[in-house]
């Protein structure tokens, strides 16, 4: 259910362009030290071992994917957008959806960039404060070469479940609409980190909740650009409020 883009569709588009195959490549890591290019490369397969051994427990369930569908038959790519919290389960549902991720220009940006490559994802670097514009300009490349793309709203530093205006803008430029979407776990555990990070329990039950897609006028000004980032966050608030209500009900 996850992907869309089929394999020999995806291979075609690394072969076509540049850009798109430089995405889903490793990065090289000759201008690190060697103590950092071993401790990216152990963080790269801890992780990527803790996604994978966990989420292959969790037993999955999904809400409004008719809207995900709406974006597919309307020949789109999704403009993907969630929270920082809820990256562990999103990055192993959406595996091999060959979806696009923004990462941070750091160490920290580095190993998670190597990770999510390894579930499927492309990354570009770039945040909200460092390389923030050119990523923009970089994912909508991608877009145009047949990509979609994956938005931690709030990240990298917050504040927590505040939408910033990255994914509107790559909206705007692509002409795809943005899906929003979020993930609730009925047992997780909560890291003491700035977003409360949730790690799931194994063999816990995980709903994904998708709304209906927000398309951007490509002549917005920053007063459009402004109501397109209030309407985000009011879905993205909706999917949290029925998320916490299923989490209740069980």
């Amino acid at each position: 259910m996850q992907a869309f883009i089929s394999a020999s569709h995806f291979s075609e588009l690394r072969a076509a362009f540049a850009n798109v195959d430089r995405a889903y490549t490793f990065a090289d890591l000759s201008s690190y030290s060697l103590r950092d290019r071993l401790s990216i490369q152990l963080a790269d397969i801890v992780f990527f071992g803790l996604i994978k051994l966990i989420g292959g427990t969790l037993k999955f369930a999904v809400e409004g994917w008719e809207n995900h569908e709406a974006v597919i038959n309307a020949n789109k790519l999704p403009v993907y957008t969630f929270w920082h919290d809820r990256i562990f389960t999103t990055t192993y549902w959406w595996r091999n959806c060959h979806g696009v991720v923004l990462t941070s220009r750091s160490f920290d940006g580095e190993y998670i960039a190597r990770f999510i490559q390894r579930f499927g994802y492309g990354a570009v670097r770039g945040s909200s404060t460092r390389g923030g514009i050119g990523a923009v300009v970089e994912m909508a490349r991608l877009m145009r070469a047949g990509c979609p793309t994956c938005f931690v709203v709030d990240g990298p530093k917050g504040p927590p479940h505040v939408v910033k205006l990255g994914a509107v803008v790559l909206a705007k430029k692509t002409g795809h609409p943005i899906l929003p979407v979020t993930m609730a776990l009925s047992r997780f555990w909560t890291l003491p980190s700035w977003d409360r990070f949730q790690i799931p329990k194994p063999f816990a039950r995980a709903k994904i909740f998708v709304s209906e897609p927000i398309y951007v006028p490509e002549n917005s000004d920053e007063v459009g650009l402004e109501a397109k980032r209030a309407q985000l966050q009011r879905a993205l608030d909706d999917l949290a409020a029925r998320s916490q209500q299923w989490r209740t009900s069980l």
